[in-house]
């Protein structure tokens, strides 16, 4: 039978009564990247068009980072607290069931296309195992259709048959972007990428895939830095077009807010976003910022036109209306927001981060092409797809399902009015976070609860930082030290508090719920 005999077979077929799953991630993409009106928009038609066919949420956020971290509560649908893998690099407890391991109860085999930065939980491995000690494994219950670490392998040897030059392996992907500098395009040609590439090996599996329905998660380290982009994405997008930075009228302006925040000034350089440019992130003048963030954009932007090739394939092969999207990030980006680079800190940059979701059943219609405003989080991404494939949350999720809102349902009464976040700053090789605050390591420790009218920041081992974001919403002026704001200030750390509480005791008793099945559940905790 011929292709195309296949494909129209294909399509004359009833749908299968679950669908197709496909999540897409882009690693480091901020929030505001995408959407008419945003500071970044008009760059993702693909994307838009996904939106319109499906539901957006504009007050997404992840519950940690940096990569390892956020996945890993991308992954298991648990808060960072919970799942304590807060480092790249810190192991994820085997004991936790995965977004993976729960599809395949459902007959799912969910195969990569990228990476997942997991660490693996070493207790049973050898000492020598080259699994311990590295964020870069496959997280449980996947298969590898295509793995791209940031050694990128695959790449590379696919770079060196088209003539590259590929003279360290060892060094990955950054040695290829360091043979241009920051502001040249880079050295391969645009069919030749990263993008292009993980692309190109997703449609040869779609093609064959043969296996309905399949789950696929396609994970693009695109607009991931260094910056580099090969023509004509390097030139694409105008730096004059891009927004400048939110940032106060100086460092030290940012540094008052907390000790972090200096420290964070005077430490992040420049070299590992713009290859071959020494110097500090905070010494970055307007026009640099928005020579960077066009690079960043035009990254973006290839992503989406490579989005734009599997949707059409979708289509072509008849599968897209039995095929669930989501797309979203890991975390955000500060691009030279209040003086930084990267995602560090507590600022809303780092944190806001897209989520779509095509839904492609009709019972949906009602809910397409919405944009919802209220707070969604990476941990929901989990009950979400468990519900769309029929298969039991487990009872220690933080999330809830996404899909009555893309349905169209009203927002429950009981829907969270805040959202939270943490990030561990310390430095556990090189201590130079602890050396610079004077704390030991597991001190070095923040946690955000965000309303629509206050963020509030608890820090470990020093004083809270409080943003009336009614009044201050670029978050320049640090109000918890103002006894005009006591009663915000009090709101916050309330909220964090019964946060917390109501995790923990979730926790301990969520598994006694039902007729005292501890035992049954805790082997899937």
């Amino acid at each position: 039978m011929t292709r195309a005999s296949t494909r129209a077979s294909s399509e004359r077929a009833p749908a299968p009564s679950r669908p197709n799953i496909l999540l897409i991630t882009a690693d480091q993409w901020r929030g505001d990247l995408m959407g008419a009106g945003r500071p970044f928009g008009g760059l993702t038609p693909h994307l838009d068009a996904l939106a319109a066919a499906g539901t957006s949420f504009a007050s997404h956020y992840c519950q940690v980072y940096p990569c390892g971290p956020s996945r890993a509560s991308l992954y298991t649908g648990l808060y960072a607290h919970k799942h304590r893998s807060v480092a790249n690099g810190m192991p994820l407890d085997a004991r936790h069931p995965t977004l993976f391991t729960e599809l395949r109860r459902a007959g799912y085999l969910p195969t990569l296309f990228g990476y997942t930065d997991t660490t693996l939980d070493p207790r049973g491995r050898a000492p020598l195992d080259p699994d311990r000690g590295t964020y870069e494994n496959l997280c449980p219950g996947m298969v590898a259709g295509m793995m791209l670490t940031e050694r990128a392998t695959p790449w590379l040897a696919h770079l060196k048959a088209n003539g590259y030059r590929v003279e360290d392996p060892d060094a990955g992907r950054e040695a290829i972007f360091a043979q241009r500098r920051f502001g040249e395009p880079a050295v391969f040609a645009a069919e030749h990428s990263e993008t292009a590439f993980l692309t190109d090996r997703f449609l040869d599996w779609l093609g064959v895939v043969g296996r309905e329905p399949f789950c696929a998660h396609l994970s693009y380290i695109a607009p991931h830095p260094p910056f580099g982009a090969a023509d004509p994405w390097h030139r694409l997008v105008d730096p004059a077009d891009m927004p400048a930075p939110v940032r106060g009228a100086d460092p030290s302006v940012e540094a008052g807010q907390s000790p972090l925040i200096a420290a964070l000034i005077g430490q992040i350089g420049l070299t590992a976003h713009l290859i071959g440019l020494t110097g500090r992130a905070a010494e970055m003048d307007d026009e640099l910022i928005r020579r960077m963030r066009a690079i960043y954009a035009g990254l973006a932007h290839e992503v989406d036109h490579h989005l734009g090739r599997i949707f059409r394939a979708l289509k072509e092969n008849g599968l897209w209306d039995n095929t669930l999207i989501v797309f979203t990030a890991d975390h955000g980006e500060q691009l030279g927001d209040h003086w930084l680079l990267g995602k560090t800190g507590y600022y809303d940059q780092s944190a806001h981060i897209p989520l779509i979701i095509r839904d492609p059943r009709p019972a949906v219609d009602k809910g397409r092409g919405k944009l919802l405003d209220s707070f969604t989080e990476s941990v929901d991404v989990l009950p979400t797809l468990l519900e769309a494939a029929g298969v039991p949350t487990p009872r220690n999720c933080d999330g809830r399902s996404l899909l009555p809102l893309c349905a169209g349902e009203e927002t429950p009464t009981d829907w969270r009015d805040a959202t939270q976040w943490s990030f561990h700053f310390g430095d556990i090789v090189g201590r130079r976070m602890e050396q610079a605050l004077g704390l030991p390591t597991k001190r070095c420790h923040l946690q955000v609860i965000r309303t629509k009218a206050l963020k509030y920041i608890a820090f470990a081992g020093m004083p809270p930082v409080l943003f009336d974001l009614a009044a201050d919403p670029a978050e320049l002026t640090n109000r918890a030290s103002d006894p005009a704001s006591l009663a915000l200030r009090l709101e916050g750390a309330e909220r964090l508090l019964a946060f917390r509480q109501r995790h923990e005791e979730e926790t301990l008793t969520g598994y006694l719920a039902k007729d005292g099945a501890f035992h049954e559940e805790t082997s899937r905790i």
